[in-house]
Formats: C-alpha cells, sequence, structure tokens
C-alpha cells in the first residue's frame, strides 16, 4: 500500500478511514484528528488552561505531547494510585516524558490522602475497578478546580468510548449514557471535561507513540483481571475487523441520536447537587462517595490493628 497523502510506501494501513500513510505523514493524520475533534466539540481554545490526565500509556502520553505540539497551555496531573510493583513504574514513565519534552508536571500520592488502592481493596467491599475510578475522577476535578485549569483532558480513545457506551447501552443506565460524550460542560463544582482523542483508536493512538518515540507504562494493573470493558473491546475489534468504520459509526450515531435524548430525560429527573460537608466536592448525598470509602479504609483499618 502506498502513503494517501505522499505516495510513498505506507506503514501504517487504516481500512476503516480506506487509507494508509508512512512514517512521516502518519503524525500529520493524527494531528488533524485531534485538531477536529477539538474545533467540531469546540473543547477548548489555546487561550485557556488545561490539565491533562497522566496514566503513563501511550494514550495519555501521546494526548499530552500533540496538544504542546498545537501550541497548547497544558499541565499533567498523574495520580500515583501507590500499588506496589506497579504505581512506581508509571510514575516513572510520566516523570521521564514531561522531562525530556520540557512539560509541566503534577503527581498527586494516594497514600498521603488516606487513599491508596491497596487498601481500598483490602477493606471497601465494591469492585475495586470501580471505587479506584472513582477516586480518580474526584481528585481529577478537584485539582482541575483548585488549579483554575479551564478543562480537564483525558486520552479516552474511541475504544474506550464505545466499549463504555456499549455497557451502559445493555443496561440502559440512562444517567451513564446522557453523560456520555466528548464535551462535560462545566457546571458547579465541576471543571469541563474533554476527550480529544475520541476520533481515534486505540490502535491509531498506539502508532502515534511509536511513531514519535514515546516510551509508554504497558503494565497490566495487577487488579484489573476480569473487568469487563476488556471483553467488550474485544467484541468490538471482531466487528470493526469484519466491517472497518463500525466503531465510528456507532459512536457518532449515538452522539447524534440517542444522547439528546437521554439528556433532556436526565434533566428533568436529575437530582439536585449540594457541597460535600467534608471536602466540598458536588454530591447528592451530604458526604460525597470518595469521603465515604475513606472513611470506610479508616474505620476498617482501625478496626483490624485494634483485632
Amino acid at each position: 500500500m502506498k502513503c494517501s497523502r505522499c505516495k510513498q510506501l505506507a506503514c501504517v494501513s487504516l481500512p476503516s478511514h480506506n487509507s494508509g500513510f508512512c512514517a512521516e505523514c502518519y503524525p500529520l493524520f493524527f494531528t488533524r484528528q485531534v485538531e477536529t475533534a477539538i474545533r467540531r466539540e469546540k473543547m477548548f481554545t489555546r487561550e485557556e488552561r488545561i490539565l491533562v490526565a497522566l496514566s503513563g500509556g501511550k494514550d495519555s502520553l501521546s494526548l499530552m505531547l500533540e496538544l504542546a505540539l498545537q501550541g497548547y497551555a497544558v499541565t499533567g496531573l498523574h495520580i500515583d494510585l501507590g500499588i506496589p510493583g506497579s504505581s512506581e513504574k508509571a510514575r516513572a514513565k510520566v516523570e521521564t516524558f514531561c522531562a525530556a519534552h520540557g512539560l509541566k508536571i503534577q503527581v498527586l500520592e494516594m497514600e498521603k490522602e488516606g487513599l491508596p488502592i491497596p487498601d481500598v481493596k483490602a477493606h471497601v467491599n465494591r469492585p475495586v475497578c470501580s471505587v479506584c475510578g472513582r477516586i480518580k475522577r474526584h481528585h481529577f476535578n478537584r485539582v482541575a478546580l483548585e488549579g483554575g485549569y479551564d478543562a480537564l483532558a483525558t486520552g479516552h480513545n474511541l475504544d474506550d468510548e464505545v466499549a463504555r457506551l456499549f455497557a451502559n447501552t445493555l443496561r440502559w443506565d440512562t444517567a451513564y449514557l446522557s453523560d456520555q460524550g466528548p464535551v462535560l460542560p462545566a457546571r458547579e463544582g465541576f471543571v469541563r471535561k474533554v476527550k480529544p482523542l475520541f476520533r481515534l483508536s486505540e490502535f491509531e493512538t498506539a502508532n502515534y507513540a511509536f511513531l514519535k518515540g514515546i516510551e509508554i507504562h504497558s503494565d497490566p494493573c495487577p487488579y484489573a483481571s476480569g473487568a469487563s470493558f476488556t471483553g467488550h473491546k474485544e467484541l468490538w475489534g471482531e466487528l470493526e475487523h469484519r466491517s472497518p468504520g463500525q466503531k465510528f459509526q456507532f459512536y457518532q450515531g449515538f452522539l447524534k441520536n440517542g444522547k439528546p435524548a437521554f439528556a433532556a430525560r436526565e434533566k428533568e429527573i436529575g437530582e439536585p447537587l449540594a457541597p460535600c460537608c467534608e471536602c466540598g466536592s458536588p454530591t447528592s448525598a451530604g458526604t460525597c462517595s470518595v469521603c465515604r470509602i475513606k472513611a470506610a479504609v479508616r474505620e476498617s483499618k482501625a478496626k483490624t490493628t485494634g483485632a
């Protein structure tokens, strides 16, 4: 196959786009997809400050680099989850990457917040992936608000979004379906959240990271075994192989036809929010879920120690 842009030998084939690109032209394809996402969804401007959630994986690091190259004012935020044998490796990759590219970074340690994930796993009787995700979203939002950032950008790609949409549709979870999309507008207590990679697949982002020489943290989380999203991605990967372009069509169809209906319904029945009595974050209860998790960990550890 020849490169769709310069007609040299292509090194990346993209059946869903009916095209392919050489090593020099591929990053331009990636850049244009990110530019289109930002422009069409009105995510942010170059005058705004963007906090980028950095895990150390290919998606978040690729996003950070691409936004910086496009001239956006970005700062990275890495949450050190305190998982032995995993978190220190992820943190090292993030810190090395940001140092190499002269990018700003903040690190938030869950150990200091009283919520290291091993303690959460040991003392909270709920699926650890769900609790971990809630904790990370809480702290990303808090740091963004306290730092005066205009938007929080995450590295969710098309595969992530399709797997989440598929899972939420299987459950007909109207609350999550109403919120799903590449932009979640700011409201009281919540910063604007954006996903500039939503037009790009995991494969496409992986190729960008490889061609840009980005060293990533690729070890799977030791606690993530059996996560349902993995199975959903495999199912959609098979469908995409048989019918290239199905992922994007499914997701775009939802944004155009499904999301407005769910958003209108949820607006009618949504519960009023008030500041958490512990941390001030918005919640429909007196105490937010993350503060309740922290209290549960603290109380369980105290009982164990007392025993």
